[in-house]
């Protein structure tokens, strides 16, 4: 058996087992079904609520959402990143500021942010995007200042232009650390934008969840969680694929490390 298709049996499998037990705890229990439905309810509720459209726009909001503050925090971040690591005297200045932006818990500041942006979709961006704006930061310093010296000497032993030293050795050694921030920025921008819905909003997902645990619908808010877990696994998979096509070189370098541990 391939190893691409033991990938994919696994978590086939895992889902398998999970919703057994997951049936079979309900009915041994006998758990009510306002605390804990059981998969067929879920299911049914699947069916309901995507068979008559009622989720598509909430869907559709939550995606909007996620992807507009993932967009503008991760390059504000990515900008913000290349100059602290490229110079150390802004980072004195900018980096305590930033520390002291990410400590402040972004659920105290989602009402604020509807003060200043009102109850549409720029304030769930601008939550999304502070939100993902820090671990992306973290691993583009991170990743500039994990470059080779040694390159960077030589470069400069020829006198070559400070972004050429950028763009051929900093950027090709941060590249890993880069799209390592962007999936763990992706994810937390998801759970923003679900935040900023909680707070005020009547799309997306998060108000979905919120209106069906007024209505005790717990089947509908598994649905909901359930997508929003697709959503985060499918966002998780585009970036590791662009990572494998873009940092081709990571593969290459793994194999021949395979290759010399096993000789």
């Amino acid at each position: 058996m391939s190893e691409r298709l033991k990938s994919a049996l696994a978590p086939l499998a895992t889902l398998v087992v999970f919703l057994l037990l997951w049936d079979a705890s309900v009915r041994w229990f006998g758990a009510p079904s306002y605390l804990i439905p059981s998969p067929g309810s879920v299911a049914q509720a699947f069916w309901t609520v995507y068979g008559n459209g009622v989720i598509l726009p909430h869907v559709a909001a939550t995606a909007t959402e996620t992807v507009l503050g993932f967009l503008i925090g991760s390059s504000v971040a990515l900008l913000v990143g290349i100059v602290v690591a490229e110079s150390r005297t802004v980072e004195r200045f900018i980096f305590p500021c930033i520390v002291a932006l990410q400590s402040m818990p972004k659920v105290a500041l989602a009402p604020l942010l509807i003060v200043w942006f009102g109850f549409g979709l720029m304030s769930k961006v601008v939550l999304v995007a502070l939100i993902c704006f820090f671990p992306m930061f973290v691993n583009v310093v991170t990743g500039f200042r994990s470059a080779r010296p040694e390159l960077v000497d030589l470069y400069r032993a020829f006198s070559a232009p400070r972004w050429q030293i950028l763009l051929d050795v900093k950027l090709p050694s941060a590249a890993g650390a880069i799209f390592a921030g962007l999936q763990v920025a992706l994810v937390l921008a998801l759970l923003g934008a679900v935040v900023g819905e909680f707070v005020a909003s009547q799309q997306g997902l998060g108000s979905l969840i919120q209106a069906s645990s007024l209505n005790f619908d717990v089947p509908v808010m598994f649905v909901c969680i359930i997508t929003l877990a697709a959503m985060g696994l499918l966002a998780s998979s585009i970036v590791r694929f662009a990572q494998s096509r873009v940092v081709f070189w990571e593969g290459a370098q793994l194999s021949a490390r395979t290759s010399s541990d096993q000789v």
